[in-house]
């Protein structure tokens, strides 16, 4: 038998060498940094849209309950007598220019009423009772005599027996519209039957002289909500529960309770009729709040807009303009308000974010169904 030379053999079991290693390690490696690259990119563009969807159906969200609040806006509460006083709602607390709605509400002495909210954003006052009566309230046909002092409640009897209940809150307003208009918020202790044809109301506490007045019920759980921008964050405030305009509970969650995250901001114009003698038709949008009643019942609907955030931070910079366009100041909308941008720029990154503009107009249907006003 003959043998096969050794040098043939050692061949058949040698491995790769150290060069062919490392050329083949440099591939994978570059196979690895592409793939990585590819997943990379894959991943951002999935945060990127999935982040706009979220940021789409969060601002969707918070948008439609604002709305839904807006047009209940004035129920109970838009009458003239009413629209521009002076409410108490109860001791040490107060709104001036009373409305259905109010966009940068102020007090009596006009400063802002609400402080604390993110930079660049508008506030909101939405006012509305929920009562089973008459939006344009009852006639009180007589008070008596001994009613109004000081220690006893005040009685008014009303033409309308099924449009109070005990509990109910009620303001209560004179024949003829005083200046200054001051008006109270006071609950129904007790209902009775003074005769045939009226009920009598008893009040907690109220005020004389309103015979040939008119009887406002608000109903048991009427809404006076504000609502703000505060830290990213639309919030909600109960000015029912709370003193809203309290600098020192701007910063209670429990007090300004957050309702929809990562909306930055929310602007809002007021749609006004400038006919005279009104004919109920939104002719212009203005920021400028109303100064009379007549002023107050030519509001028949508001623009709104919110501003939702995506809320992945980007690494670079995804935006490239602070000032965000809408329908509120836009040069081809011959209603918007110049100057009045969506202002993104008070966040030090907000370049870093993307974000979605939502925005509608929203009838006050309330005060349109008070119908075209004698003397406006």
């Amino acid at each position: 038998m003959q043998l096969q030379p050794l040098v043939h053999f050692t061949r058949r079991i040698h491995g790769f060498s150290l060069v062919e290693i490392m050329v083949g390690m440099v591939i994978g490696m570059l196979g690895l940094v592409i793939m990585m690259q590819v997943f990379s990119l894959s991943e951002s563009q999935k945060r990127a849209t999935t982040g706009g969807g979220d940021a789409l159906s969060n601002g969707s969200i918070a948008l439609y309950g604002l709305q839904r609040d807006v047009r209940q806006a004035g129920f109970g509460t838009s009458d003239p007598k009413l629209v521009g006083c002076t409410v108490t709602l109860r001791t040490g607390v107060a709104l001036a220019n009373f409305a259905p709605l109010s966009i940068n509400p102020v007090k009596a002495d006009g400063s802002a009423l609400f402080t604390g909210q993110d930079a660049n954003t508008d506030t909101l006052l939405v006012v509305y009772g929920n009562s089973n009566g008459s939006p344009q309230g009852d006639a009180i046909t007589t008070q008596p005599a001994s009613a109004g002092t000081a220690t006893l409640p005040d009685i008014y009897a009303t033409a309308t027996p099924t449009s109070f209940t005990a509990g109910d809150l009620i303001i209560a307003t004179p024949q003829n519209r005083a200046t200054p208009c001051n008006l109270s918020v006071t609950g129904v202790a007790s209902i009775g039957v003074g005769n045939t044809a009226n009920v009598i109301v008893t009040a907690g506490t109220g005020v004389a002289n309103m015979t040939n007045g008119t009887l406002f019920n608000l109903g048991q759980s009427p809404k006076i909500a504000a609502y703000a921008v505060r830290g990213g964050n639309l919030t909600l405030c109960n000015y029912m529960a709370n003193d809203c305009s309290l600098a020192a509970n701007n910063g209670n969650t429990a007090i300004w309770v957050p309702i929809a995250n990562n909306i930055v901001s929310l602007k809002a114009l007021y749609g006004r009729d400038t006919t005279t003698p009104m004919d109920g038709i939104v002719d212009a949008y203005s920021t400028t709040a109303p100064a009379s009643v007549c002023d107050w019942v030519k509001i028949s609907a508001v623009r709104l807009a919110l501003v939702a955030r995506n809320p992945t931070l980007e690494k670079t910079a995804v935006t490239s303009a602070a000032a965000l366009a809408w329908d509120g100041d836009t040069a081809s909308n011959a209603s918007a308000v110049a100057g009045n941008n969506i202002d993104l720029s008070a966040d030090a990154n907000w370049q870093n974010y993307r974000y979605r503009v939502l925005q509608t107009v929203v009838p006050l249907r309330n005060l349109v169904w008070q119908g075209v006003q004698t003397g406006c």
